[in-house]
């Protein structure tokens, strides 16, 4: 790769990292660890996406967010390109992210650990302790397997009282 690609490829991955993702507007497309790839195709750029669900419904939003920073920025033209293979994982998410999650309010991940492999379950199983992210108490409650998102649960802290989200480890 040329120094003058890579210095926009460079560019391209700061632009990205301050795209916010609709859902959680608390973290960048790249907090989530959604951006896989950014490559320079000389005519134009490339993004790799994988998003978090393959029915996430912000999928279309995201595309069009990362597009549009790009040619903002005078880095286009660009095109997306949607990588559903390996399936995105909470894992992704950076350490940065998930404190940004916590300082939102939103209850970080914790691993997903998907070479365990997960039974299926007919009737309910109890959950993980999850902490609160206002007081730090792991004495909550799941009120609701969804909350806002598909992709999170909603909690009570019963130490404090408050309401929380619960990003759910996939």
């Amino acid at each position: 790769m040329s120094a003058v690609a890579a210095d926009r490829v460079d560019r391209a991955w700061q632009v990205l990292g301050t795209v916010l993702d609709p859902e959680v507007p608390a973290l960048s497309l790249c907090d989530l660890g959604i951006v896989r790839e950014v490559i320079d195709h000389g005519a134009e750029l490339e993004v790799v996406l994988t998003p978090t669900y393959s029915g996430c419904p912000a999928t279309e939003v995201i595309e069009q967010s990362v597009l549009e920073a790009l040619q903002s920025e005078g880095l286009g033209p660009a095109r997306a390109t949607l990588r559903r293979a390996p399936a995105w994982t909470t894992d992704w998410i950076s350490e940065d992210g998930k404190r940004k999650l916590r300082d939102y309010g939103i209850a970080p991940p914790g691993p997903a650990a998907p070479d365990d492999g997960v039974p299926i379950r007919i009737v309910g199983r109890k959950a993980d302790a999850v902490a609160c992210p206002r007081c730090g108490s792991a004495n909550t409650e799941r009120l609701s397997a969804f909350g806002s998102t598909a992709c999170k649960a909603l909690y009570r802290c019963i130490a404090c009282r408050e309401p929380f989200e619960h990003f759910k480890p996939i």
